[in-house]
């Protein structure tokens, strides 16, 4: 099944995508549905692409995020980080981002000069967490996800770099991370190591990667984010990006204003948001 946000009579509503309808549930939004189960439909309303809105606005804890997780990703940028390398990790790499990144899945960028002058693109595949668990074994952690998606981790490589090589200032600048367009429960989409992944901008192919490249599987996230940490329904996890990024190329490119990002999945829809100044 595929779950969305919608915008209905003035207002964000949870919703069930079928073909060109959309179910309306009782519920105020996805995270109720996810720790709370599926509730009754109330109504049926045409589905269009404008009225579609981020999935998951409200969230128990900061957006989770991996890092480094493709190798050639982890290799591109040696010795492009400003002093900031390390050796291949042994475990995953983990960070977080403000909640207030979020974006629906055609909104605009926010880009502002002032912020940053080096913002980059950088498509992911993220899950929702749908079942509580701490110490999760990796055989059992993908019983633990609701549903997959589409995020575009807008990063400000200046700022990442300036804040002591830590990476939440860098990660977390408002309106930045476009999210959806739906949420396709994981009993549809079937195994995540096998989604196709791009990023285009202004219709360049940028990143092309699948998703059996990464360098720690889904499961092996899930059971080493879990190590003495509880997860929660409704918590997301960015999953990382592959090779491609603009601070990596040979020359740099980094995304300008009037820009046009799209980030699509073969399972998982696609993303096509602007650069606006904001």
């Amino acid at each position: 099944m595929k779950y969305v946000m919608v915008e209905y009579a003035g207002s964000e509503r949870p919703g069930v995508l079928e073909g060109d309808t959309v179910s309306l549930l009782d519920a105020t939004d996805l995270t109720e549905v996810i720790t709370a189960g599926v509730p009754a439909v109330v109504d049926k309303i045409p589905y269009r692409e404008e009225i579609l809105r981020a999935p998951l606005r409200r969230f128990r804890r900061d957006i989770l995020c991996t890092g480094w997780n493709y190798w050639d990703h982890f290799e591109e940028s040696r010795g492009k980080r400003e002093g900031q390398d390390v050796d291949r990790p042994e475990h995953p790499t983990f960070f977080t981002k403000g909640p207030d990144v979020v974006i629906g899945p055609y909104d605009d960028i926010a880009w502002d000069p002032a912020i940053s002058a080096k913002w980059d693109y950088e498509a992911e595949v993220a899950l929702v967490i749908g079942k509580t668990g701490k110490n999760i074994a990796v055989e059992d952690a993908l019983d633990h996800v609701w549903g997959y998606l589409l995020a575009n981790d807008v990063s400000q490589r200046d700022l990442q770099r300036a804040h002591g090589g830590q990476w939440l200032k860098g990660k977390s600048i408002d309106a930045t991370m476009p999210l959806g367009p739906w949420i396709v429960t994981a009993d549809e989409l079937g195994d995540p190591q096998d989604i196709r992944l791009q990023c285009l901008v202004n219709g360049e192919v940028r990143q092309d990667a699948s998703t059996r490249q990464m360098a720690f599987d889904v499961a092996t996230l899930i059971s080493e984010l879990s190590f003495g940490m509880t997860l929660r329904p409704g918590d997301l996890l960015l999953t990382g990006t592959p090779a491609g990024i603009g601070n990596a190329r040979e020359p740099q490119v980094f995304l300008q204003e009037g820009d046009v990002v799209v980030t699509r999945a073969d399972k998982l829809g696609e993303l096509r948001n602007r650069v606006a100044r904001r």
